[in-house]
């Protein structure tokens, strides 16, 4: 079982020394939420059967990859991931160029999360359709991987048209580093299944992430991929060894974990968490 700590559940004031004390605890990962904005009006959720967005609008949002990219300064071990970026809404040559830079300063230790969004107000202000998303996500992903790994890339498809790009240097990570398609919808599990390295899902009791997971297992089946070497990653309670066996069981192969009520009380949580679980090197 990997951990990984979410540092959206964190005040940004907290970023460093969180990800620094995880490092030094044996934690795997972090993973840094994305958004290009907010608006004073916001609609929907990521959470199935919420239509109330779970965060304000003043809510501080970086550039994941920048910030990413300043805590890859500081570690040498922590692999550093996105929880999720909004793939969509975004140029492939600008996704691609972002996580290959990311990868290459990091020494390969990018986990590039992508989901197809949720805040229709986001793709308002960029003047995109957001009923086009998950067809934009497909197709922009799609070139992604081209840009990763071949020579001399040509694309015309619904959403993006060109000839002879040429994107180099590669991804330290071969391939490309792994894909975790996030969403809890079934469109989401099919992209998932069908394009992913692994998936990426919100927060789960052991009952609704067993079925995610036996869902995931069966679209992979179908699509004729190994279900064993898929990454199954979620957020859930963990209270003791006992929590992390249960999860390993149900098939989890990481969980994002914010081991905290209030930021100024995160380290003592992580110390607890690694002490409970018996986290760590």
């Amino acid at each position: 079982m990997k951990f990984g700590i979410a540092l959206g559940r964190l005040n940004p004031a907290f970023f460093v020394e969180a990800t620094l004390e995880a490092e030094r605890l044996g934690f795997e990962s972090v993973w840094l939420p994305e958004h290009l904005m907010f608006t004073s009006k916001m609609s929907r959720s990521p959470h199935p059967g919420e239509t109330h967005p779970p965060v304000p609008p003043d809510t501080p949002i970086f550039d994941a990859f920048a910030y990413l990219a300043f805590l890859a300064g500081k570690t040498e071990r922590l692999r550093l991931g996105t929880h999720v970026y909004n793939l969509g809404l975004r140029h492939p040559f600008i996704a691609a160029r972002a996580v290959q830079t990311l990868d290459i300063v990091s020494g390969g230790r990018v986990e590039f999360g992508i989901g197809a969004s949720w805040l229709e107000e986001e793709w308002i202000a960029a003047e995109l359709d957001f009923a086009t998303r998950g067809r934009r996500v497909d197709e922009a992903l799609e070139i992604c991987k081209h840009l990763w790994t071949d020579d001399d890339v040509s694309h015309h498809g619904e959403f993006f048209s060109f000839d002879g790009a040429v994107f180099v240097p590669k991804c330290v990570q071969r391939p490309w580093p792994p894909v975790l398609v996030g969403g809890e919808s079934a469109p989401a599990l099919r992209r998932a299944a069908r394009a992913g390295d692994g998936w990426i899902g919100m927060s789960h009791d052991f009952e609704s992430g067993a079925a995610q997971i036996a869902r995931l297992r069966e679209l992979l089946d179908t699509e004729g991929r190994d279900a064993d070497a898929f990454q199954y990653c979620l957020g859930g309670p963990v209270d003791s060894a006992a929590d992390v066996a249960r999860w390993e069981e149900i098939g989890v192969t990481r969980l994002i974990i914010s081991p905290w009520r209030r930021s100024k009380e995160a380290i003592d949580g992580l110390r607890h968490f690694a002490d409970t679980t018996g986290t760590g090197d």
